[in-house]
């Protein structure tokens, strides 16, 4: 390089800047002494000054928008306000003196904590609040550029920014502040300088600073919002009119949200997309199923008249219709892509995992590594985002591996109020958008009642997702026209703000005057939109009198061939397995590679379960439940489990993942089988329940020929999961016909451990069970687990599975199965019989009836007192009741009373339930069973040992004590 290259009178560019200053730092007289006096005159700035001019690591600094190029869109200049396009001019301090250089650095030094300063803070500035009640007007003194040192003198004068804002190596600082102004104190403000990414900064920073963040639509891309706007308020008018009072929590005043979706969905196909899953709130739903998902007017308004969603001759409970979902295939620019809405109940934000999880299924599905084809967009209200606990917790899978779906868009529909409590008594912060902070999520704060821009913001976040795959927030401000709902009267608590939305024009209105104003569209063509969706609005209405579903929205797709579930007897599945696969299973879980570093304590357990498995006796309950997920595995099904410490598992018992004691490499014995087997995910989740269970609800409910797992540490610790629980998984198919097949493992059992240890609440699952909606198992033999978790995916249907799993029967002696329990021949038994030698069965008088582990104790004991004449019989499944099967055993002791015995307190665990179910089975006999166990008790188990052991023998003592 030449010397005059090096001196002021070259000029500046970017490359050349960053090789001056990393010479500069190796050694200040390798440069210049005019660049060297630059430098020393940036201070504290330099860093910043150089990580401007070095610009993102993926790019140069220059404007451009990332892949395909949108029809409805122009080409935003890459340099507004500026001539050229900011390539290298002449140094505004070329030939200067000194002290003109220094004044240089220090107008560079300052402009850049002005522009820093705009990033940081100019979103406090922005005209979000469409009503005017958030005040944007009140100046911060870090975006005044008097803070700085600037002065009335100062506007006109060149200053050196390297390229900064897409300004080109210098500009005024008029040309500053306006681009300043333009890109973050508009109907626009972002929140991005919390990300630590520098990459994913200046991405922002590049994609909005140099177009003054926003988009120059073309005039089908505006004329397409209008309509989109027109169709939105069109439509909650019409319902408002038609069905006066009716409640439909309508979209009043957020209209602009419907071509926000629609943006995501028309951009994300231009970049990739897919499959799209979206879980939202009721506020606006019925616009987004009809305007989105593209369901009929003819059959909204039919539901309107009362009549049911699904055909008549389909059973369950059904659901009001703002909860309903829907899918439909859209089609964007030649693009075909699949969206379905995920239905949800009245619980804000409890969809939110699960339409995590139905993403991730859909993925995997489609092999889709990259996370590029299928995208999840979560709707939420401004209250709940703020205050409901999901929302943290489903925010934390966004990156962990075994939930990551590659960034979820966020849509808040910004209602400022909370039912009736206003921001200032439901958040502590600014925004309510600030819980998304804890993932470094930029959040883009959009103005709802400016259609175009809510538009831009939704391309922004569906572009930053597909390059990123992180989570993204758009916050847009808007309001309530009729308040919570159309029957509510909102003038009783917030008489001012309603006073304010009386007088303000509808979203419409706004756009369509702005427009006007613009000499875009006329009046009268606004009027023929407005007449012409009414005309379609009034012919649906009428065909809606004699409109009548005749297909049952479910059971296609994924779930094509399943079937409706059969009667009581016929649901055992094809679970046996034969006996040389069985072998091969157990030999490939107990073996390790060669050089792999095995701890001492788990060889030993490797190597008898291998000695188990070949001797064909003594085979424990993990190693049953690792034969039916290798058996699962090598016929092709994936296996899929979560939960809290579920690779070791929490007792210690399952060591699915192997860890190497030099290098911590992780090793899964059952993922190697055989070769081409199915996939198995065994995943360590974070320490919450309802965000992983609702996860896992999810997606089984999108992949029907997995089988998925759900492991709480204890059982209790499940009702940390209680919504997700009440709300889908038992309740889902009746109310929305959506059938899952998931599994949750709740260990169970009262061993001394106190309150909060012994019982998963056994009860509440039983009180939930009707309408055969799904099953309730309480197995205590390994292979009965086995058979019970195989057929969950070996028969026709799909119900959820709730198993009681054990504790101490881990390593009990007697808890324990031959291989032959595994083999042909072999199913789930839903009553095991009684397996030691007593008198004859005429001579019984008395038969107990347990689940779980007191039937250890009772057989422990009754052997220690020699007792024949007491038989004791486990029902292993308590939901469906084996009423018919149940009624042959007792048949066979016909001169025996019945006593249900269990651990858990009488207003606890099944006795409430399988009292008169008992008496059923019995009936013709003129008796009923008679309750042993602990009394009522508030608590579910003692907090003392030695009391324990004291009730548990008094229980036991009672059942084997005739009177």
């Amino acid at each position: 390089m030449r010397a005059e290259q090096t001196s002021f009178l070259f000029g500046a560019n970017a490359p050349f800047i960053e090789e001056l200053y990393e010479r500069y730092l190796g050694d200040p007289n390798a440069v210049d002494a005019e660049w060297r006096t630059f430098f020393e005159a940036l201070g504290e700035q330099k860093s910043d000054v150089l990580a401007e001019v070095r610009g993102a690591s993926w790019a140069p600094n220059g404007a451009h928008v990332i892949g395909a190029v949108d029809p409805e869109t122009l080409p935003s200049p890459a340099n507004r306000n500026v001539k050229g396009n900011g390539g290298a001019a002449p140094a505004p301090i070329a030939g200067k003196t000194e002290a003109d250089i220094r004044a240089a650095a220090l107008d560079t030094s300052r402009a850049f904590l002005l522009i820093r300063s705009y990033r940081i803070r100019g979103h406090l500035e922005a005209d979000l609040d469409p009503l005017g009640l958030v005040s944007s007007h009140t100046r911060h003194r870090e975006l005044d550029p008097a803070t700085y040192g600037f002065g009335d003198g100062d506007w006109d004068r060149p200053i050196l920014i390297f390229g900064s804002l897409g300004l080109g190596e210098q500009a005024t600082l008029r040309q500053i502040w306006d681009r300043l102004r333009k890109t973050y104190c508009g109907k626009i403000g972002v929140e991005y300088m919390h990300i630590s990414d520098p990459d994913q900064k200046a991405w922002i920073q590049e994609r909005i600073e140099h177009v003054e963040n926003r988009t120059e639509f073309t005039p089908e891309g505006r004329h397409m919002i209008l309509e989109r706007v027109v169709e939105a308020e069109g439509l909650e008018r019409y319902l408002g009119v038609k069905f006066v009072g009716t409640k439909r929590f309508g979209l009043d005043g957020g209209e602009s949200m419907i071509p926000g979706i629609e943006q995501i969905l028309k951009r994300g196909g231009q970049l990739g997309i897919r499959d799209v899953v979206i879980g939202m709130p009721h506020r606006g739903r019925l616009n987004t199923l009809v305007h989105v998902l593209h369901k009929s007017y003819t059959a909204l308004f039919s539901e309107f008249q009362g009549r049911s969603s699904q055909p008549e001759e389909m059973r369950g409970s059904g659901d009001v219709k703002y909860h309903l979902g829907a899918s439909a295939d859209r089609e964007f620019d030649g693009t075909t892509i699949h969206v379905s809405l995920a239905p949800n109940p009245s619980h804000l934000e409890a969809v939110n995992p699960v339409v995590l999880g139905k993403a991730r299924a859909k993925q995997d599905q489609r092999g889709d590594t990259e996370r590029s084809q299928v995208m999840a967009i979560l709707m939420h209200g401004d209250a709940a985002f703020a205050g409901q606990g999901l929302v943290a917790e489903s925010l934390d899978l966004s990156d962990l591996g075994g939930f990551r779906i590659g960034g979820t868009i966020h849509f808040v529909v910004n209602n400022q109020i909370g039912f009736t409590t206003l921001p200032t008594y439901s958040r502590s912060g600014p925004y309510c958008t600030e819980i998304a902070k804890i993932v470094q999520a930029p959040i883009l704060h959009v103005n709802g009642d400016d259609p175009e821009a809510v538009v831009h913001v939704s391309r922004i976040a569906t572009e930053f997702r597909q390059r990123f795959k992180r989570d993204i927030v758009i916050d847009m401000f808007c309001y309530r026209r009729h308040g919570h709902n159309e029957s509510d009267e909102p003038m009783f608590t917030q008489p001012l703000m309603y006073k304010q939305i009386a007088g303000h024009k509808t979203v419409k209105e706004v756009y369509a005057a702005r427009l006007e104003a613009e000499g875009f569209v006329t009046a009268a063509e606004v009027a023929a939109l407005d007449a012409a969706l009414r005309e379609k609005l009034d012919k649906a209405l009428e065909a809606a009198n004699q409109y009548k579903p005749n297909k049952a929205d479910w059971l296609e797709g994924r779930w094509a061939g399943m079937t409706v579930a059969p009667g009581e007897e016929d649901r055992k599945g094809a679970t046996a397995v034969d006996t040389e696969q069985l072998l091969a299973v157990g030999h490939a879980i107990s073996e390790v590679p060669k050089n792999f570093d095995l701890n001492r304590k788990i060889a030993r357990q490797l190597q008898e379960k291998r000695k188990t498995v070949d001797t064909g006796r003594d085979i424990d309950w993990a190693t049953g439940e690792a034969l039916a997920w290798g058996t699962l595995l090598a016929e092709g099904t994936p296996v899929r489990l979560s939960g809290q410490d579920s690779g070791r598992g929490t007792f210690s018992h399952r060591h699915a993942v192997l860890f190497d004691q030099e290098t911590e490499e992780r090793f899964v014995p059952i993922n190697h089988v055989r070769a081409g087997q199915a996939p198995f995910e065994i995943i360590d989740s974070p320490l919450n329940e309802a965000a992983v269970l609702g996860f896992e609800y999810g997606y089984s409910s999108a992949e029907p020929n997995a089988l998925v797992l759900w492991e709480a540490q204890f059982g209790d610790f499940a009702n940390g999961a209680q919504v997700i629980i009440d709300q889908f998984i038992c309740s889902g198919e009746s109310k929305w016909l959506r059938m899952d097949g998931l599994v949750m493992l709740l260990p169970h059992g009262y061993e001394g451990q106190g309150p909060e240890h012994s019982s998963a609440r056994l009860e509440r699952y039983l009180q939930l069970s009707a309408e055969d909606n799904w099953q309730v198992v309480v197995p205590t033999t390994p292979a009965n687990y086995f058979h019970a978790l195989r057929r969950q995916v070996r028969r026709s249907f799909r119900k959820p599975l709730v198993v009681m799993t054990p504790k101490s029967l881990l390593r009990h002696k007697e808890c324990v199965s031959t291989l032959a329990d595994f083999g042909p021949g072999t199913s789930f038994k839903r009553i095991l019989a009684d397996t030691d030698q007593l008198t004859d069965d005429t001579k019984v008088r008395r038969v107990i009836l347990c689940s779980g582990k007191v039937y250890f104790d009772l057989v422990a004991e009754r052997r220690k007192r020699k007792i024949d004449d007491i038989a004791i019989l486990r029902i292993e499944q308590l939901y469906p009741f084996p009423f018919s099967r149940l009624g042959v055993r007792l048949a066979q002791y016909p001169n025996a009373e019945v006593v249900w015995c269990q651990e858990e307190p009488e207003n606890m665990g099944a006795w409430f339930f399988v009292d008169r179910r008992i008496e059923r089975a019995l009936s013709g006999l003129s008796m009923r069973p008679i309750y042993i166990g602990r009394p009522e008790a508030a608590s579910p188990a003692t907090g003392s040992a030695r009391t324990h052991v004291k009730e548990q023998a008094d229980l036991v003592d009672r059942a084997l004590t005739l009177g």
